[in-house]
């Protein structure tokens, strides 16, 4: 029973955070609204803790508010809300890191952390004109 129970609140809980973040319908996902921050970006992470390298670059790409990576090198997984909060991870040989934050018309900013704990620190990004 206490199994059971379990269950059911983690299912419960599952579907009031699905409902909470607006996920579209199947129709909706297939054809993806254009965002105020879709375009090429070019996103600087700073380590600020840990021995992670001092500072890395990628760019992105933002398509109906989903976060894309620009370089298959690393996998990158994000959303960008109407509001320009902001939040992604981002995989890269065998690590993964995620960070937080918003963006305006043209920059953001935010913080990072790596699954593991071990670095952390912030990025900022500045709008690309599109490629």
């Amino acid at each position: 029973m206490k199994h059971l129970l379990r269950a059911i609140s983690v299912v419960a809980f599952a579907t009031l955070l699905l409902a909470s973040t607006g996920v579209p319908s199947d129709a909706a996902r297939r054809m993806p609204r254009a965002s105020s921050f879709d375009g090429a970006w070019s996103v600087v992470i700073y380590t600020l803790y840990g021995d992670c390298g001092r500072a890395l670059r990628y760019s992105v790409r933002i398509v109906g508010g989903r976060v894309l990576a620009d370089d298959q090198s690393y996998q990158l997984y994000g959303a960008v809300s109407p509001s320009g909060a902001i939040r992604v991870t981002v995989a890269e040989q065998g690590r993964s890191a995620s960070g937080s934050g918003r963006l305006t018309r043209d920059s953001g900013r935010g913080q990072w952390r790596t699954s593991t704990g071990e670095c952390a620190g912030q990025w900022t990004a500045q709008r690309r004109a599109w490629q």
